[in-house]
């Protein structure tokens, strides 16, 4: 390399080099402008998170064409080596008197080895680049955008590999690669120039050479500015993840002067924040969704790309207000150019917030772990409870729920009405149980929910449970009310019930609904609760296997079953309803959807939507309930009573009532025993 080249290299790589460190640091101030978060706990499961997922990438290769994936983001790493070890023999050549830098320093085995990796993942890259190209020209999956910006990046990817061979390649030729014979592929292709000149080979390595050197540090500048900013956020949200999908909307303490809800951008936690950052829009979250797939406006690919755009379009006008070197939060008064919601293309769309089921399916699949519910349930605080901006079919439910504490609006006095004529008792001052059967409002209120109430009944009386209702005294335990925003009433119900739990000293509680078993045995720890809270399918296997109900076969059918969301996906329960099943089916495995499990398809009434009309698209449950049909059960087994409304519906709709039951596992089990 000649004076002039190693000066110009000089100034071109520290000037990169300073253009980075400036963007890197853009991101950071960013990021900081969010409010206080705590994730610096459980270090070493953190630690383990990143490396397993992360570096692992074991979401990435959970679904099919992840594994290109994969190969390509190893060759990177692999390659990182490499492209130190050029940048910096770039600033120190070779010379006449002076050895240039070179990792041969590692001993010539090590190096060797390096080498020889760097070479094979070169190709392997390469490979990985053509295949992207035309899957997302000719195979292209909806969930993928065909945007220029990929195929640009792409382009850079493929350059970097072609330099990287072609510098190799000549440097071979001329006897000058060091390592030649560990390297296979770029020892083999000196033969393409052979056939040139000394000086034509030479010319052809530092025209290689260049190639390499710009595009490596263009590529790296570019990075902040694309959709690739995910190869610099990715790995850190990966270590800040929260620890389950449960409880990551945080409580509220309701003061007087304090905003509740989130209408800027920077009213997200800095995690939040860095969520927006870190998406890949690989379109995983768009493809689980429900709503999305049963075209409706809410595409959560969307609100994380819309939120990023807002953060980055108001944290620059507010840094410009402060001095450069401030890493800290947004100040409360900040004013923001563009509102995050409803309003510009930066900003997401009320539709779009109301729209949201919480299934979790998005975060669920997510290889970053982006949390796209909780960030929907704080925009609904925000219209709820600071701008009185809702649906007006939730007039209704708000003013039902904060008065009569039951969503139907039914007098308190009717919660024990299902209990005429059945042997079932009531937890007051003189009486106690082992465990509190909180029953619910569905199961309550609502006829047909009432009826697996019922069958419950009958199971834990033979089973010689001791159990107790807290009848009239129960309360609605706020799920919907939570999921849909009204935060304030949510936050003085929990407070009520928990004087009741704590007045009778309840500490077990079985529930029916996956909705108040999630909220009373996750969000509940909030307040401090220390509940055992336990769904009945898990307590009706447990009995099974402890032999003190011994279910007969049923006469049910093919039985096929839904995973409710807020069972499985929030709390991990999917073998316990299989098992009891089984149970009754004589040893049979009941059938299964094609989205089943951890990528069950919600019904769609969770997260509030059983109180509201859809009226965009294909109806949710109409979509799930035909998918359940396809397997031609004679029962619909479902262990949640939203699931149960929605499925009777799809039924009826479908005209197969007829045919084929709806029916929640404690019926199944009470009609065997």
């Amino acid at each position: 390399m000649s004076s002039i080249e190693r000066l110009l290299f000089a100034i071109v790589f520290f000037g990169a080099v300073a253009f980075f460190l400036k963007n890197v640091f853009r991101l950071i101030a960013t990021i900081c402008l969010g409010r206080p978060a705590n994730r610096f706990d459980r270090l070493w499961s953190r630690l383990r998170n990143m490396l397993v997922y992360g570096f692992g990438q074991l979401r990435v290769v959970s679904e099919r064409f992840g594994i290109n994936h994969f190969f390509l983001f190893w060759g990177f790493m692999v390659l990182a080596f490499v492209n130190f070890e050029f940048l910096v023999a770039g600033l120190f050549p070779d010379t006449s008197t002076v050895k240039g830098f070179s990792l041969l320093f590692m001993g010539r085995i090590p190096y060797g080895i390096l080498m020889f990796l760097a070479d094979i993942m070169s190709l392997v890259v390469l490979v990985c680049v053509v295949i992207a190209v035309l899957r997302r020209t000719f195979f292209r999956p909806a969930h993928i955008d065909p945007t220029l910006d990929a195929y640009f990046i792409l382009s850079l990817v493929a350059m970097l590999m072609i330099a990287f061979f072609g510098m190799n390649a000549c440097e071979a030729s001329m006897g000058k690669l060091a390592m030649a014979s560990w390297m296979p592929i770029s020892n083999g292709l000196k033969i393409f120039v052979s056939g040139l000149s000394s000086e034509g080979v030479h010319s052809l390595a530092r025209f290689f050479w260049w190639l390499h050197a710009l595009v490596l540090l263009f590529f790296l500048n570019y990075l902040p500015y694309s959709k690739h900013l995910h190869v610099l956020t990715a790995i850190p949200n990966c270590f800040f993840k929260s620890e389950s999908l449960v409880s990551t909307v945080p409580r509220l303490i309701f003061k007087k002067g304090e905003e509740f809800g989130i209408s800027k951008a920077v009213q997200f936690q800095w995690t939040d924040l860095l969520d927006f950052m870190s998406c890949t829009e690989c379109g995983r979250c768009q493809a689980a969704c429900p709503a999305t797939n049963t075209d409706k406006s809410l595409n959560p690919k969307q609100i994380i790309h819309e939120g990023k755009l807002n953060i980055f379009k108001n944290a620059s006008a507010i840094r410009a207000t402060r001095p450069a070197d401030i890493l800290a939060p947004a100040p409360k008064e900040a004013e923001m150019v563009a509102p995050l919601i409803n309003g510009s293309e930066e900003s997401i769309s009320t539709e779009a917030i109301w729209e949201c089921t919480t299934c979790g399916a998005c975060m669920q699949v997510c290889p970053v772990f982006i949390e796209h519910a909780p960030k929907i349930v704080k925009m609904r605080q925000h219209l709820v409870m600071e701008k009185a901006e809702f649906p007006e079919e939730l007039i209704a439910f708000f003013e039902a729920s904060e008065q009569r504490s039951n969503p139907w609006g039914l007098a308190p006095t009717d919660r024990t009405k299902w209990t005429t004529d059945l042997n079932v008792p009531v937890i007051t001052d003189g009486v106690k149980a082992e465990y509190l059967f909180y029953v619910g409002c569905a199961g309550a209120f609502d006829s047909r929910a009432r009826q697996v109430t019922v069958a419950l009944t009958k199971i834990l009386n033979s089973a010689g449970v001791s159990w107790g209702i807290l009848g009239n005294e129960e309360s609605c335990c706020g799920d919907s009310l939570r999921r849909l925003g009204n935060e304030y009433v949510f936050d003085k119900m929990v407070k009520e019930n928990l004087e009741k739990f704590s007045k009778y000293g309840i500490k077990k509680v079985i529930t029916y609904c996956p909705h108040c078993f999630t909220t009373l045995k996750n969000d509940y720890k909030q307040y401090g609760a220390e509940l055992d809270v336990i769904h009945h399918t898990e307590l009706i296997n447990n009995l099974i296997k402890q032999g003190k109900i011994k279910p007969a076969p049923s006469s049910n059918g093919a039985i096929v079953i839904h995973d409710s969301c807020y069972l499985g996906r929030y709390n991990q329960i999917y073998d316990e309803p299989r098992d009891v099943l089984k149970a009754c089916s004589g040893g049979q495995s009941p059938l299964e959807m094609e989205r089943c499990g951890e990528k069950s398809f919600c019904c769609g009434a969770g997260g509030g939507r059983m109180w509201m009309e859809e009226l965009v698209g294909k109806r949710i449950y109409l979509e799930r309930t035909q998918e359940a049909l396809t397997s031609n059960p004679s029962t619909i087994a479902v262990a949640c009573p939203y699931c149960m409304t929605m499925f009777e519906d799809g039924v009826k709709d479908e005209k197969a009532a007829d045919n084929v039951k709806v029916k929640d596992i404690a019926e199944i089990v009470a009609d065997s025993i």
